[in-house]
């Protein structure tokens, strides 16, 4: 049996439906006010739902029963600044309930991290697996979750944990919607009329869910694997989501003094509106910093070919056209 934590959430929707396809019995935990998603409407008669918090240890013990492997995909993410302490300990707490019951089932693990918890290279250098964030110097609060909880997998793996761990750059599909990766989308067809310089890593998210599920099954342990398909600038893929849609791409350069401004109105409106920010200072720093991300280790360990960018951009906005 295998159970998928998240699979709820983008990725471990498509994680899940991969594995279905394939012929494998799935568990699934969820919470008990999530919704099912769309995708996996269809397969529901082939999954076992369970209700587990993941800091509930007596219900992921029940949910690990008869388990030889697990995907870990269940994660907070919000921008809020009031859920960045509560989300930290949320995350790395339930990473850790997991890796400890998995350690002692001798179960085996993939580990969802990300490339928010991967440093930066050198100017010029592309960044590899071994780079390594600095958690002093770090203001992300979901990086340093996702960091704190990748943490306690190597301790898992040190104790005898069998597991490996993926970190994907952006994850784009057409099942994101609105959310996550899809406000990017969004934003650029509501007439987005700025860019930004920098650059950072993109891949379609079945992409990632043929990584982990290969992974899991070629018996590497103790690794990690930065999961990307191509380096963009923003400038290009906002141009490439205009294109989708059919409407101007940004034409005007937003310099980082007016990513300055654009993060602290932000901020001032989420206060008043007690909503998450549009855009938080970490997003708008980011914006304008070139990250470039090596695929070289997961290409050499599976030997896959990634999706073009470009073909999952269409995917995207033809989907959002019909919605």
């Amino acid at each position: 049996m295998i159970l998928l934590t998240g699979a709820t959430g983008f990725l471990g929707s498509e994680l899940a439906m991969q594995l279905l396809q394939q012929g494998n019995s799935i568990r699934c935990t969820k919470r008990s006010s999530s919704v099912i998603p769309q995708l996996l409407v269809p397969y529901q008669a082939q999954i076992a739902w369970v209700d587990a918090d993941m800091l509930d240890i007596f219900a992921l013990e029940a949910a690990l029963d008869d388990v030889t492997q697990v995907y870990h995909c269940a994660a907070w993410v919000s921008l809020k600044q009031a859920d960045k302490q509560p989300m930290i300990r949320t995350n790395v707490t339930g990473t850790a309930n997991l890796v400890n019951l998995c350690a002692e089932r001798g179960i085996r693990m993939v580990h969802v991290s990300s490339i928010a918890a991967i440093g930066t290279a050198l100017p010029g250098e592309m960044i590899t697996e071994n780079n390594h964030l600095e958690e002093t110097s770090e203001n992300d609060g979901y990086a340093i979750s996702k960091l704190e909880s990748e943490m306690e997998v190597w301790r898992g793996i040190a104790e005898g944990l069998d597991a490996v761990i993926v970190n994907p750059s952006l994850i784009i599909g057409p099942n994101a919607g609105t959310l996550g990766s899809g406000q990017l989308f969004e934003t650029v067809r509501k007439g987005l009329k700025f860019y930004t310089t920098g650059t950072n890593g993109f891949v379609d998210v079945a992409d990632v869910a043929k990584c982990m599920i290969a992974l899991m099954n070629n018996g590497i342990q103790g690794e990690r694997y930065i999961i990307n398909a191509e380096n963009i600038n923003y400038r290009d893929i906002t141009t490439k989501i205009a294109k989708g849609f059919g409407i101007k791409p940004p034409a005007m350069l937003a310099k980082p003094w007016m990513m300055g401004i654009a993060w602290r109105g932000a901020a001032i409106a989420a206060v008043i509106t007690g909503k998450a920010p549009a855009i938080d200072k970490v997003a708008a720093q980011t914006a304008s910093q070139t990250r470039n991300y090596d695929n070289a280790k997961i290409k050499k360990a599976i030997g896959i070919e990634f999706k073009p960018i470009d073909d999952t951009v269409v995917e995207v906005c033809e989907r959002l056209k019909k919605s």
